[in-house]
C-alpha cells in the first residue's frame, strides 16, 4: 500500500480526524503562547505545569471527575498563583522549582494513598493523540480563538511588555494584571496540548515554533507570524508522516518542529528592532 492510500484510509476513522483537527487547532494558538514563554524567559515554567497537570489528573481520577478538566483547573490556579512572583525571571524560576517538586510529590503520594490505578495518569507524560476527545478539540479550539484574539487586543500592551517589563510600567501598561492572564494563559494551554503529544513533548506545540520564529521575525508580529506559520507546517506535515509510516505522531512532530528550529539557528543571523511594534510611541525606541 502506498504512502497515499495509506493516509486516505486512516483519515477515514474517527480518532485520526479528531487528531487531526486537534493539531491545527493547536498550531494557531499554542505556537503563540511559546512566543510569551519565550518573551517573559519563564521556560521553566512549562515543566511545573506539567507536573501540577499530573497532580489534578490524579485528583480527578481520586473523585471520579473528568482528569483533564481537573488538570486545567489545577494549571490555571498555580499559573495565577505564582504570579506574584514573576517580578523577574530569576523569581520566577524558584517558584517554579518549588511547585514542580512539591505537585509531583503531592500526586504520587495521593496516587499511592487512594488505591488509584497510576497507569492512566502517567499515560498523559506520552501522550494519546488517538484517544482525543470532542471535549479535548473545544479546550483546543478555545485557546485558537482566544490567544490570537488576546494578541490582537492587547498587542502594544504585550509588545511593551515582552521588551522591556520596567518599560511596560512606565509607559501605563497593568503589568501585574496582564502577567497574571499571560500565566493563567500558559498553564492552561500546556495542559490542553499534553493528550495531543504528551507532557514530555509539550514543547513541538509550543517553545519550538517560537524559537525558531524568534530568530525569523523583525518584531513581534512577524514573530507571531512566524510562528503559527511554522506550527502549522510541522503539525500538518508531521501528523502526515506518522500516517504514511505508521510512527507514533509524538515523537515526529518533535523532531520536525526541532528541525525547523535547527535550520532557522543556522541561517544568518538577522538584527531584531524589539518587541515593540511601530506604532507604538508612548517610549523611546531602545535602538
Amino acid at each position: 500500500m502506498s504512502a497515499l492510500a495509506q493516509i486516505t484510509e486512516l483519515w477515514q476513522l474517527v480518532p485520526v480526524q479528531r487528531a487531526g483537527g486537534g493539531l491545527l487547532l493547536a498550531a494557531f494558538g499554542l505556537p503563540i503562547v511559546g512566543v510569551v514563554i519565550v518573551g517573559l524567559d519563564i521556560v521553566p515554567v512549562r515543566f511545573a505545569m506539567m507536573h501540577v497537570a499530573l497532580l489534578g489528573i490524579a485528583v480527578g481520577q481520586l473523585l471520579g471527575l473528568d482528569p483533564m478538566l481537573c488538570a486545567l483547573v489545577a494549571c490555571a490556579l498555580a499559573g495565577a498563583g505564582v504570579a506574584p512572583l514573576a517580578r523577574t525571571a530569576e523569581g520566577l524560576s524558584g517558584a517554579m522549582g518549588l511547585l514542580m517538586s512539591l505537585a509531583i510529590a503531592a500526586a504520587l503520594l495521593l496516587l499511592a494513598l487512594s488505591g488509584v490505578n497510576a497507569n492512566g495518569a502517567f499515560a498523559l507524560l506520552w501522550g494519546s493523540i488517538l484517544a482525543v476527545r470532542p471535549a479535548d478539540l473545544a479546550v483546543l479550539g478555545v485557546l485558537a480563538v482566544a490567544v490570537p484574539a488576546l494578541f490582537v487586543w492587547r498587542r502594544r500592551d504585550l509588545a511593551l511588555l515582552l521588551h522591556d517589563r520596567e518599560l511596560a510600567q512606565c509607559s501605563g501598561v497593568a503589568v501585574q494584571r496582564l502577567t497574571v492572564l499571560l500565566l493563567v494563559l500558559v498553564a492552561v494551554a500546556v495542559a490542553g496540548a499534553i493528550r495531543l503529544t504528551g507532557a514530555l513533548l509539550v514543547d513541538a506545540l509550543t517553545l519550538l515554533p517560537a524559537l525558531a520564529a524568534r530568530r525569523l521575525g523583525r518584531s513581534l508580529v512577524s514573530i507571531t507570524a512566524w510562528a503559527v506559520g511554522i506550527g502549522v507546517v510541522v503539525n500538518v506535515l508531521g501528523f502526515l508522516l506518522s500516517l504514511a509510516w505508521d510512527l507514533p505522531p509524538g515523537p515526529v512532530l518533535v523532531l520536525a518542529a526541532g528541525a525547523v528550529a535547527l535550520v532557522a539557528h543556522l541561517l544568518p543571523e538577522r538584527r531584531t528592532r524589539s518587541w515593540r511594534l511601530p506604532a507604538t510611541s508612548s517610549a523611546p525606541s531602545p535602538h
